[in-house]
């Protein structure tokens, strides 16, 4: 019995540190899309999201697109270091499907906005590069 209550209070932890979690990510997005609106970007989507991946955001200026991952950390040196291969992957993945679908034709590169509490947002342009196949 007391094994199963032990476990039951893991779960609820669990769920709840998964739940502030999602919340600090949606401040953060929001965030990133106020400070993208007043650098000219016209926001595109939000959390668009595939069976393979996830883009942040995706916004637009004239006829170039840009696919954003949003990181909010203690620190700015923290969201720059949860950057990782594998993240960028499951993003270039959803990328190029949304890519496909809306907007063959525009360029596009790959971007991250790294948000610390306290300080303004950092905007990466071309923060990371896809290999070409």
């Amino acid at each position: 019995m007391r094994r199963r209550q032990d476990t039951q209070r893991r779960r609820q932890d669990m769920r709840r540190r998964r739940q502030a979690a999602e919340r600090r990510g949606r401040v953060g997005e929001l965030v990133a899309v106020v400070w993208l609106s007043a650098k000219g970007w016209r926001i595109l989507a939000r959390r668009w999201r595939k069976a393979d991946g996830e883009v942040d955001l995706i916004a637009r200026r004239g006829a170039l697109v840009i696919f954003v991952e949003v990181k909010l950390r203690p620190s700015l040196d923290e969201a720059a270091h949860a950057l990782t291969p594998w993240q960028w992957r499951r993003t270039a993945r959803a990328a190029r499907s949304w890519q496909m679908r809306h907007a063959p034709s525009c360029s596009w590169r790959y971007d991250a906005v790294l948000l610390a509490p306290w300080r303004w947002p950092v905007h990466l342009e071309g923060a990371w590069e896809e290999p070409t196949r």
